[in-house]
Parts: C-alpha cells; structure tokens; sequence
C-alpha cells in the first residue's frame, strides 16, 4: 500500500512535500525517488526487516522519508519525543533497541546518540535508488509512543493497514481531496503529526507543508497566506486558543480553510462557539494512538453548532460501541466507556503482550479507557477518561464536564479538576488553576458551580499554579497533578 510510488506514476509532477524550514520542495517523482534512495542508505547500514529505525528531531521532510523508507523495508520507524528528558528518552530507547537513530542538534543536548540528519537528503539523492515488492500490509512500520498522560509511555505499533484505515476515514471525514494542503505542525512524533497531518493527504495525492514547530503568531501567519493555500490544520484545543490569542488575529484571514481541526483534548463548547461566531468551522474529533481516527465532525458550520462539543460520528468502516462496567451496551445518554473494531485498531503493543490481551475484549474489540455518550442522532461525546472518573459518596464525577463549566469563568486563564483521596467522601474533586492576575474568589466559584452540577461534583479543594503540566503536544499529565495534591494549602469552604 504504498500510495507515494503509486502517485508518483499517476502524476509525478503534482506537488508533494514542502518543507518550510528548510525552503525544499519535492514532486511526488521526486519524493517517491527521495524515499529509494533512503531505502538504499538504510540497506547499507545494516537495517534489515523487523529492525527499528529512531530519530530525534524536529519536524523536517526526512522525518517522513525515514518512516517511509522503513515501511518500504520491513522495519519499523520510532520518532523520538524530543520534549522529555534524557532520562525518558533513555528508557524509550533502551525499550525499542534501534539499529539506527537519526537527529538534529537537540541530540546532543540530549544525550542521545545519534547519526546528524544534516546532509540526509543528499545523501539518499546521490545513492543509488532501491525499489522493493511491496510486504504484506499487517506487518508494523511505525511505533508511536504513547503520550504518558496516565504513566510510564508504551509502543503502539502500527502496520500500514492501520495506517492505511486512518487515512481512508480521515479523507471521509474531512473533506480531503487533492487540492488539500496540509499544514503539518503538530510534532511528528505524535499521531496527530505523524499519522492525522501526513498519511491522508499523501493516500488521496494532496500536498503536506512541513514545519518544525508551532509558533502562534508564525502560524496564524502561514494559515492566513494565500500563497500557501492551507486547508486543513490540526491542533489540540490549548493550540488552538494560543492563535485566537495573537495580537492582530483577525478570523477572516483564515477563509481559505476548510476547517481548523482539533482532537487530543475535550474542546468546551463555549471556545467553539467563539470561533463559529467569527465564521469558522472549528471541528472536532476523536482519535488514539492505538486506533487512529474514529470520529469527526461535519464541516458545515450550522451543524456543528447544533452539536457543538460533540466529537462527531464514525464513518461505516470503524465499528464503535459504548459499554458498563459489566460490558453490557448502555443507552442513548448514558456514559459509557467506548470499544473499537476494526483494521485501524493497533496490531500491538511492544514487548507488552499481557498489556495488548487485557486491552481487547474476548470477542476482539479494543479498550479505549474513554468514557462517551452517544445521542439519538448517532453524534458521539467524550466525557472524559475512565481513569479520570472518580466517585465521590457513591457518585460517578467526570472532570471534564466541570471543566467545561469553568472554561467561561473570569479570572481563570486554565483549569483542571482531578479525584483525590477523602475520609468522608471516599474521593472529592480538586481545582488546579492558573489565574489571569490574582487568586480568584473561591466562595463565589463554589455559588457559580452549584447553579451548574450537582453538589457533590464540585470541588472541594483548590490549588493555584503558574502552569497546568503538560505533554508535548499539550495534552495534560493529570497523574502529575494527583502528586501535587498532598502539598495543597487551599480549600473551597464548606467542603
């Protein structure tokens, strides 16, 4: 399944990467001869099927090459989360045991050992070009670490059905055809930038522009360029708050795009509707390493707003159910935690098979841990995380749904709530936040909650930071504020 070398026959001149860092620019011709010659330097230092293939670097075109070259060979492609410390990146890299890695100038600093990317490119386009028969599609040719929002991360593996599967339902959902361009942003060694930005326009014979990072004020600027024609962005929620925070951010600027798309995070309803109040369609989705793209939302902007912090519907290639805790189908409106079935559903876990068993049911479906509703028109919402739940005097608590409350509330620039331990209660919720400028009035956040959610979903301690923790691509790390609590000093009043 190797649709860069099938596009490079159908129409070779049509554009295929551009990569702004570095001012390149490739053909699909030109792209699909890049990635043999990568084949070819990657023989020729000993990887051989079944090896992996590391790098650690900031977004750039060869992180693409690589990961294409591998599926080409049989190997398979591990990018490396250049945000965490030498200590993690250690223990990711002692796990996946590379026979190659790859990297930039953060290698160094890091501690990694690793071959330089610089001159990558011409290597391979100097070396003679090795076009192989292409493998079977079950076999994995890229590990994704997950984030370590909930602990210690683990290798998804993924075959090119996998991958293949969640380019299929991105370019159904979406809208993709071969006028997109996407603005890959999003750090290449996250599904969002590596599977969601890359895979879908290169399956349909679109365009991906290439860039080493996310930085609000540039980006704006790239997504409001006529010249670029970018269609499609994809963000987490707090990303896509930092653009509406630009100095100058002007919404019709961005009509070239079809939509900004944000996944990773719950998206309150309130921060949609202020992009569709400007005109924009902001459409969420719902996707994971392990399983890819699973749900989205229309473009049109009418029904968005009818289903606003809704996550969407599935396409017809992607079976979804929501479950109890006893594995029995729930109801229209009631939380339940969702399962997958499907080919875009991980083949596994790395070294982790006892984790990879007790992540499928007995009858083949995969655990996601996330707990949604689903309406009577089939439109899906995350609640939040079944890890995430906790119970307070009998209760079921969802954080997310008190969060989406708060997101409003003056005086709060971010928030998360989390469960901790209580003699009375068993479990009570706890606020961490940061402030615009001074501590906010907690008796008057207590008034404004009990008008929204039941008593006990409100929370009964409070913490200020300076910042809420976070992963590379912005997800929160709430196992890091559940630390944290024991050090708390204030607490809600009438707890």
């Amino acid at each position: 399944m190797d649709y860069v070398r099938l596009h490079a026959h159908l129409h070779p001149n049509r554009p295929a990467v551009t990569d702004l860092t570095f001012e390149r620019h490739w053909t699909y011709e030109q792209f699909d001869r890049l990635v043999a010659g990568c084949v070819a330097v990657l023989i020729g230092r000993g990887v051989v099927e079944g090896d992996r293939v590391a790098c650690l670097a900031r977004n750039r075109a060869e992180i693409v090459a690589l990961h294409l070259a591998c599926a080409r060979l049989g190997s398979m492609f591990v990018p490396l989360n250049w945000r965490l410390a030498s200590s993690e990146l250690g223990a990711i890299i002692r796990d996946c045991e590379p026979t190659l890695t790859y990297g930039d100038e953060m290698s160094l600093s890091l501690g990694v050992d690793a071959e330089n990317l610089e001159g990558l490119v011409d290597t391979c386009t100097s070396t003679q070009p090795i076009w192989r028969e292409p493998l079977p599609d079950n076999r994995p040719s890229l590990m994704l670490y997950t984030s370590g929002t909930t602990g210690n991360p683990k290798g998804v593996l993924l075959s090119e059905r996998n991958l293949t599967e969640t380019a299929i339902n991105s370019c159904l959902l979406l809208e993709v055809d071969y006028n997109s361009r996407f603005l890959c942003e999003a750090p290449l060694f996250h599904i969002i930038g590596m599977v969601a930005s890359v895979r879908p326009p290169l399956f349909i014979g679109a365009q991906i522009v290439i860039s080493d990072r996310f930085i609000p004020e540039r980006t704006f600027s790239r997504l409001a360029d006529p010249k670029l024609g970018i269609s499609h962005y994809f963000c987490v929620p707090q990303m896509a708050l930092d653009i509406r925070a630009v100095d100058g951010f002007e919404p019709s600027k961005l009509s070239g795009l079809k939509a900004l798309f944000t996944g990773g995070a719950p998206h309150p309803e309130a921060q949609i509707r202020e992009w569709l109040d400007d005109g924009i369609a902001i459409v969420d989705g719902y996707g994971s390493s392990e399983a890819g793209t699973v749900f989205g939302m229309p473009l049109d902007r009418r029904l968005i707003a009818s289903k606003a912090g809704s996550v969407g519907v599935p396409t017809p290639r992607v079976q979804t159910r929501l479950v109890d805790e006893q594995g029995e189908p729930v109801g229209v409106g009631t939380p339940g935690e969702l399962q997958i079935n499907g080919d875009n559903v991980t083949i596994g876990y790395w070294r982790r098979e006892d984790e990879y068993r007790s992540a499928m049911t007995a009858d083949g479906w995969f655990r996601t841990g996330d707990i949604l509703t689903r309406d009577e028109d089939g439109y899906y919402r995350v609640t939040g995380r079944k890890k995430d739940m906790f119970i307070s005097g009998g209760e079921n608590v969802y954080p997310a749904q008190v969060e989406a409350e708060l997101v409003t509330y003056p005086g709060i620039r971010e928030l998360a709530i989390v469960g901790v331990p209580d003699t009375r209660w068993g479990e009570v919720g706890c606020l961490f936040y940061v402030p615009e400028s001074d501590e906010i009035d907690l008796d008057a956040l207590k008034a404004f909650l009990a008008t929204k959610v039941a008593k006990y979903k409100i929370p009964k301690h409070a913490r200020v930071l300076e910042a809420l923790p976070r992963n590379g691509v912005g997800k929160l790390l709430r196992h890091k504020l559940r630390r944290m609590h024991f050090n708390a000093s204030s607490q809600l009043p009438g707890s």
